[in-house]
């Protein structure tokens, strides 16, 4: 299992110490982006990612909430974006994998909890992680829903018996009550934002996450 804290719920006037706090016990970084319009927030873009990539050797994992990633993609890999995941809801992403590839960025597909998990299976093969988001996107803090949770099974029993290497992440409402229960589903890595980030502590906070999901 990897612990992703998301930084959308850290202290953007001081990002770079915010990541520092975490930095020993974080697998990667979560970068959510979002335009307000795909989803109704309006966060950062590429040159936030070209800030902190000088400052963190930690894989940067952006998840593009965007109505048209496809003008943002050379900018993100310029910035030091390690891998850009886009939603499957937008339509054929083949030509977004295509592009990312071209650029050296790795390739993710997201799907939000109202999207059957057929809408991604036939992408599987074309890509290197699948994140399901258990919260509609927008905002940090908002509950887990449980039910999403069938979507990961499902697909971790796919990617499986393709003998694809395909990790799955889950974003929203991961905190030491809902990390094990994704882990047992199949998830891979844990998104996790408010329950670091607005912890007193935020690296005791991440460190218990990862000992819930360790079981």
């Amino acid at each position: 299992m990897k612990l992703a804290p998301s930084i959308l719920s850290a202290d953007f006037a001081c990002l770079g110490d915010e990541v520092a706090r975490v930095a020993e016990v974080a697998d990667l970084l979560h970068v959510d982006v979002m335009d307000g319009h795909f989803v109704p927030n309006l966060t950062i873009g590429p040159p936030v990612v070209a800030s902190l990539r000088p400052r963190t050797d930690l894989f940067l994992d952006c998840h593009l909430m965007v109505d048209n990633p496809g003008v943002l993609l050379d900018d993100f890999a310029k910035a030091g974006a390690d891998r850009c995941i886009v939603h499957v809801e937008l339509g054929d992403p083949r030509p977004l994998f295509d592009r990312l590839r071209a650029l050296g960025v790795g390739v993710g597909l997201v799907c939000n909890p109202p999207t059957p998990v057929d809408a991604v299976l036939p992408y599987l093969d074309e890509i290197d992680l699948l994140l399901v988001m258990s919260v509609n996107p927008g905002w940090g803090g908002q509950a887990f829903i449980p039910e999403v949770l069938d979507k990961v099974r499902a697909a971790r029993a796919e990617i499986d018996a393709r003998g694809l290497a395909v990790e799955i992440e889950i974003d929203g409402g991961i905190d030491v009550a809902t990390a094990p229960l994704a882990v047992d589903a199949g998830c891979d890595i844990l998104v996790a934002g408010s329950a670091v980030f607005r912890a007193a502590d935020p690296a005791a906070a991440a460190r218990a996450i990862r000992a819930a999901a360790a079981g």
